[in-house]
């Protein structure tokens, strides 16, 4: 095992603006954006390198357009492979191998990226280190522990310690603390936050390999509904596969975690050490699990510290990204004096009502694929293809949920806490995605009329001065809808004007003469003392 070179420590500061417990994708996610933001950022690792081997390997577009937000796709646009596959790329087949159901892992995104994208974390997590470490304000500690956190009027004292001893405990000064520490989270634990549980548990072991010849499989994802061995077949990324394989009453999870083990049920599939190399074997417990709270006081929490699922619909990471983009937001504008410390109290309830939706899609797609009882799975099998007869039935959407309630958004007619677009426009000469070519923190967007027609000039430089941006998209005109996609959204939902969050949520959608009345109720959102006498 080749163990990525160690970096010069760097000093710990005794005052920042935000300490991150949590050195993993979601923490050093959290690090950038407020980096970028003008906060300084410590953030804590216990484990002094980075975990050299694959864990998470699927991601979907939504992610991948809040890693495009930090600046993380300029340069390696090429970490993701698309999914490709003859019937929307991921597919339930019965241990005849007969489709049963397939999930539309292909279908056309919100985001203007590939729906679902297979990548390899250790190259990701180098990716978002060294933005990281190159952004001003963050700096990255290896090698330090966790041990305490005590809260006072302004903010919190962190307790740590080098994590291979307890002794030499150092102390932070921070305004926040972010807890992106891990399902086993310290922070978590600490704060004494209880966890729910979906019900749902199953080991399971989990084979990456790199092929050695050319494999030809009909999806992106295959889910082997085989009761006499669960199976899951994934691409995970440039050159590299997964199995997975679930744990049967009769194998010890010793057992099951043996290389011998790994390769004999990788065999049926013509994977054999002769035509690929393994990189890796290990058992995990899948389960739903979620934070009772996701926040106490100045410490929140994100990633796998708020919440774990069953890694079928491929959203556990997506997840975390997405806690880390809407804690990151909101905590900016707190800390420039935009917005009152009462924002940062949607953050939970939000992510809460988003990811437990998740949760429930990943846990019936695993009690689908987990059924051990021939009878039982004859009488799925028999529901499931019934239904394919219908051939609208047989492809159906991934999970795409609304944000939970209360949001921090405007009653639009169902489309607020729905994601908004992203599309290619042009520019002048200049051709992109929107985010890239207009750019924006908050987006204030009217369709084939500019928005500032219709609203004054102090509301105007207010929402720009959150970091908004104010631009009319048509098919033709300053920007250009290239492919015809804002114009197809805004007609799919009845409107002519949308605010954006920058999470991409909108905010508020409607008429175009709906502008100011947006304007308006963003303000008393972000700054209800000193609206609510207007």
């Amino acid at each position: 095992m080749t163990m990525p070179p160690a970096r010069t420590p760097v000093a710990l500061r005794r005052a920042v603006d935000c300490v991150v417990i949590g050195g993993g994708p979601v923490g050093l996610l959290t690090a950038v954006f407020l980096g970028q933001s003008g906060l300084r950022v410590a953030v804590i690792e216990r484990w002094p390198q980075r975990y050299p081997l694959p864990r998470a390997c699927t991601i979907d577009h939504e992610a991948i357009r809040i890693l495009q937000a930090a600046g993380l796709l300029a340069g390696h646009a090429d970490l993701f492979e698309p999914s490709q596959g003859e019937r929307g790329g991921y597919e339930f087949r019965n241990g005849a191998g007969e489709l049963l159901q397939a999930i539309d892992w292909n279908r056309a995104s919100e985001s203007g990226w590939a729906n679902t994208n297979g990548f390899y974390q250790p190259d990701l997590e180098a990716a978002l280190e060294e933005l990281a470490v190159a952004t001003p304000g963050v700096s990255v500690h290896r090698g330090w522990s966790f041990r305490a956190v005590t809260q006072h009027h302004d903010g919190v004292s962190v307790h740590l310690s080098p994590s291979d001893t307890s002794e030499d405990v150092v102390q932070i000064e921070s305004r926040w603390l972010v807890g992106a520490d891990g399902a086993n989270s310290a922070v978590r634990a600490h704060l004494g936050i209880g966890v729910q549980d979906s019900g749902f548990t199953a080991d399971w072991l989990v084979v990456d390999y790199q092929p050695l010849i050319e494999e030809n499989w009909s999806a992106f994802v295959t889910q082997y509904c085989d009761p006499a061995q669960p199976a899951t077949a994934v691409n995970s990324g440039p050159g590299r596969r997964r199995f997975e394989f679930m744990r049967r009453a009769d194998t010890t999870i010793d057992e099951l975690n043996q290389e011998s083990t790994a390769w004999r049920l990788m065999a049926p599939w013509g994977v054999t050490p002769e035509t690929a190399r393994l990189e890796r074997h290990a058992v995990y417990t899948f389960r739903g699990q979620w934070a009772q709270r996701w926040r106490v006081g100045n410490v929140f929490l994100a990633g796998d510290a708020a919440h774990v699922m069953p890694p079928f619909l491929g959203q556990g990471l997506c997840s975390g990204l997405r806690d880390a983009r809407a804690l990151t937001w909101r905590l900016a504008l707190v800390h420039r004096g935009c917005a009152s410390p009462a924002v940062l109290e949607s953050y939970g309830p939000e992510r809460t009502g988003h990811v437990l939706e998740i949760i429930d899609e990943a846990v019936a797609a695993g009690r689908v694929i987990c059924e051990l009882d021939a009878d039982r799975a004859a009488a799925r099998d028999a529901e499931m293809k019934d239904r394919a007869r219908d051939p609208h039935a047989v492809t159906r959407q991934p999970p795409h949920p609304r944000l939970g309630r209360p949001s921090l958004t405007m009653p639009s007619a169902g489309t607020d806490g729905r994601l908004a677009p992203q599309g290619r426009v042009r520019v002048g000469g200049r051709e992109g995605l929107f985010d890239d070519v207009v750019g924006g923190c908050w987006q204030l967007i009217g369709f084939g009329r500019h928005p500032a027609d219709f609203c004054g000039f102090d509301d105007l430089e207010w929402f720009r001065h959150l970091g908004g941006v104010v631009a009319e998209v048509s098919t033709q005109g300053e920007v250009e809808d290239v492919d015809g996609l804002y114009q197809r959204w805004f007609a799919d939902n009845g409107c002519q004007a949308v605010v954006a969050r920058p999470d991409f949520y909108v905010f508020a959608a409607g008429a175009h003469h709906d502008v100011p009345t947006f304007l308006t109720r963003l303000r008393q959102a972000l700054q209800p003392d000193t609206t609510a006498g207007e």
